[in-house]
């Protein structure tokens, strides 16, 4: 986790987004990314001043995340960048080799009954780098467990899990597994890869329609201080892919929830 990005929504999310990032990569001796992207209105010349208060809004927001935390000494990278909020994670992800995106369950949206708002959501829809999801408000601190659940036990995608190997060096944390068996699996899914096999400290096997479902039946009885899936359109995020969101009465979590790169279907 040498790079790691920080895309801010409003400054109470960035301050604490920040300080996750921050103590991460005092760890790892990495670099933090933080930038506020504003959309580019100039085509129209009655909004150039309008362009002119978002620079320096989003300027000074930036300023206020930074002056709200103890940076450790760790280098920050601050920007305010003009263009698609969506393009422009995706062009510096490319960029600065981005490692990883800590962002909040809603980045503007203010709704009590959203717990994936539109703008995480179709973060987590467009880009394969693992995301790191914080609840608004949850202080940092050692994760001595993890539950790491999943469908398919074989991953195609090479460094997968890359968080999970840094999660576990750095925290000495527990991987306990949740291998979810839904009515269509194949014997190939069946079969746990070895090398997670050999990170894991316990293994649970479930049978359940979905893994969103494993998870609700077994989150509690694990009560882990972190919520680990993989990124898939027809597994975990399903719903997501179907409504750009995710209500908190089908699924949420107070714990970070960490969500691994790379698409399976």
């Amino acid at each position: 986790m040498k790079n790691i990005l920080v895309p801010v929504g409003t400054t109470e999310s960035g301050i604490n987004n920040l300080k996750y990032a921050i103590n991460l990569a005092s760890i790892s001796g990495g670099k933090v990314f933080l930038i506020s992207v504003y959309e580019d209105e100039s085509k129209l010349k009655d909004m150039i001043s309008v362009n002119e208060f978002w620079i320096k809004e989003k300027s000074q927001q930036l300023k206020d995340v930074i002056n709200g935390i103890n940076s450790e000494g760790v280098e920050i990278n601050a920007q305010s960048i003009k263009g698609n909020p969506f393009e422009e994670i995706k062009k510096i992800s490319k960029k600065e080799h981005i490692d990883l995106i800590i962002l909040s369950p809603q980045s503007i949206e203010i709704d009590d009954e959203v717990y994936l708002g539109k703008t995480t959501s179709k973060i987590l829809k467009q880009t394969e780098i693992p995301l790191l999801i914080v609840p608004t408000g949850f202080l940092f601190r050692k994760f001595d467990s993890i539950l790491f659940a999943f469908k398919n036990g074989q991953f195609k995608k090479e460094n997968v899990l890359e968080p999970l190997n840094y999660m576990k060096s750095i925290f000495n944390s527990n991987i306990n597994l949740l291998h979810v068996i839904t009515p269509e699996a194949t014997e190939e899914s069946k079969v746990i890869d070895q090398d997670l096999l050999a990170i894991k400290s316990s293994l649970t096997t479930t049978e359940n329609a979905t893994t969103f479902q494993g998870v609700l039946e077994h989150f509690q009885s694990h009560n882990p201080d972190m919520l680990c899936v993989i990124r898939r359109r027809r597994g975990f995020f399903k719903k997501l892919w179907e409504k750009n969101s995710i209500l908190k009465r089908d699924f949420h979590t107070s714990k970070p929830l960490l969500v691994l790169s790379g698409i399976q279907e």
